[in-house]
């Protein structure tokens, strides 16, 4: 995996890194800003991008804080190539990594929402069990707002209808209707049975740094008591769920980006 441009991108131009090898190749694309450390680094959700609504309040609060801030697209999404119908779990946590080792230097605040929650997660799951092979303590901090985690099988397999499964297996592919008219969502066989290979158990586990939760009450698509249990999950470590009781999935009101920015500041303060 290399850099296209030998020069780190200005904030509003994106570089490039090729991720995978042979046929399997993304051309990933990112915005990074210097500042001190530590940085944030930023995880969208499905169907995100990097320059949605929250990732780019963060770009403009890093940008005040004079703070490092990095962000990407995973293949399929946004200035980044590769068919979105193509994607896998393990493919765009493969970015993910590829994006904050090759990018990023130091201790980094991870922030990811929905789906980059559930990647963040699986990113520290990752690099725990590399404590050999990495630099000790890069994930400074977790922010998870509305995290997915066991996305493709609780929230998509177990709650799609008779229908829907029978096209996912024998069509290999279900159009999902979104709530959010950005047009449907296709919902693969492969990114399902993929999905499998990323089930978190029940299991309780450290995930090695602080966490802060960010969840709305009136979240039709990760409810809180999904998300509640993965509080319950993770042990060890100092943890906050905070509650918005009139937020839904995206939270990206004046007040829900005043307090994300709130629990990052907290993380970047106790590192």
């Amino acid at each position: 995996m290399q850099h296209d441009n030998t020069r780190q991108p200005a904030s509003d131009r994106p570089g490039q890194l090729d991720v995978g090898t042979a046929g399997g190749v993304r051309r990933i694309a990112y915005l990074t800003r210097a500042g001190k450390a530590p940085g944030v680094f930023w995880m969208s959700g499905f169907k995100s991008e990097m320059r949605s609504t929250k990732a780019s309040y963060l770009d403009a609060w890093a940008a005040a804080r004079g703070q490092a801030y990095t962000r990407f697209d995973y293949s399929g999404h946004g200035l980044s190539g590769g068919r979105f119908e193509a994607g896998t779990l393990s493919r765009w946590l493969e970015e993910a990594l590829a994006v904050f080792e090759q990018v990023t230097e130091g201790p980094q605040v991870v922030v990811g929402s929905s789906m980059g929650g559930y990647l963040a997660l699986l990113m520290a799951r990752h690099f725990l069990a590399r404590t050999s092979t990495i630099q000790p303590g890069r994930i400074g901090g977790l922010v998870l707002i509305a995290p997915a985690w066991n996305m493709t099988e609780e929230l998509m397999w177990r709650n799609a209808s008779e229908a829907a499964r029978r096209a996912i297996l024998e069509d290999g592919v279900w159009l999902r209707p979104s709530r959010y008219e950005d047009g449907s969502y296709p919902i693969t066989r492969a990114l399902i049975e993929d999905g499998r290979t990323h089930v978190m158990s029940a299991t309780p586990w450290n995930p090695g740094c602080p966490v802060e939760i960010i969840q709305g009450l009136k979240d039709p698509d990760v409810p809180y008591e999904h998300v509640k249990r993965l509080a319950d999950l993770l042990v060890g470590v100092p943890l906050n769920l905070n509650l918005v009781p009139e937020g839904e999935h995206r939270l990206s009101e004046p007040d829900d980006l005043a307090l994300l920015a709130a629990r990052i500041e907290h993380l970047l303060a106790v590192r």
